[in-house]
């Protein structure tokens, strides 16, 4: 769902005042607990030109959440522009790092995604959450697809689980940053720029023992059995 006429001709000066507004009430109570009369209150405009604009409080909510993901899809344009010619470790290290550096640039949009995973179920959050991941994964897909033609990693790789897994960890990564009972000890919650960029080396390199063709067992040869041959020589 897209805002309105009436709130597209708005000047974008009125505009960002009243998405700042809405980004800071759902990002600090979630969408139930969200304040229609709080937002207009901060904006300084009629609580009836707020449905006017946006035709609900979902309505708003959905705007906010295309408005997040097209934040993330600028932030990934340009990491897919940087990393082009790159193996697929190194794009997806630099898509970790991207991910970080969004969430230090624009918390309060992570908050909002934290909530709807963790604090809250609402009708809207199956869907919103199906989007996010379907998102990842047309990121994901070909940056796999071009690892596998470059020979970076091994070519019998499932495509579709790798994708999923490559998701699954590196979203996991993120909300560790942010969310302490998901560290688990691993050092990443709130771990200054230069630690976690130790850490994302530290977690391509398990992705290199686990996908990179360096790695491949030899005929007859477990993986495990790989991995021992070829560190201990």
């Amino acid at each position: 769902m897209l805002a309105r006429d009436t709130f597209n001709k708005l000047d974008e000066g009125k505009k960002s005042k009243i998405l700042d507004a809405a980004v800071d009430e759902f990002s600090r109570h979630g969408f139930r607990q969200a304040s229609v009369n709080r937002m207009v209150e901060r904006i300084g405009i009629a609580k009836g030109s707020l449905f006017q604009y946006f035709g609900s409080k979902e309505g708003l909510f959905r705007v906010i959440f295309n408005y997040a993901v097209e934040l993330v899809r600028q932030s990934l344009r340009q990491v897919k522009r940087e990393t082009s010619s790159a193996d697929f470790f190194v794009r997806i290290k630099e898509s970790m790092l991207a991910g970080i550096r969004f969430i230090q640039r624009h918390p309060r949009v992570y908050r909002i995604y934290l909530k709807m995973i963790f604090q809250e179920d609402f009708p809207l959050r199956t869907e919103f959450l199906q989007q996010v991941h379907l998102f990842s994964a047309e990121y994901l897909l070909p940056v796999v697809e071009a690892g596998i033609a470059r020979g970076d990693i091994r070519a019998d790789t499932d495509i579709e689980m790798a994708v999923f897994m490559l998701d699954a960890m590196m979203d996991r990564f993120l909300q560790a940053y942010c969310v302490p009972f998901l560290d688990a000890g691993a050092g990443i919650y709130e771990a200054p720029l230069d630690e976690l960029e130790r850490k994302v080396d530290e977690f391509i390199k398990l992705l290199r023992i686990g996908m990179g063709v360096e790695w491949s067992a030899a005929p007859g040869e477990s993986a495990g059995q790989r991995y021992v041959r070829t560190t201990v020589l």
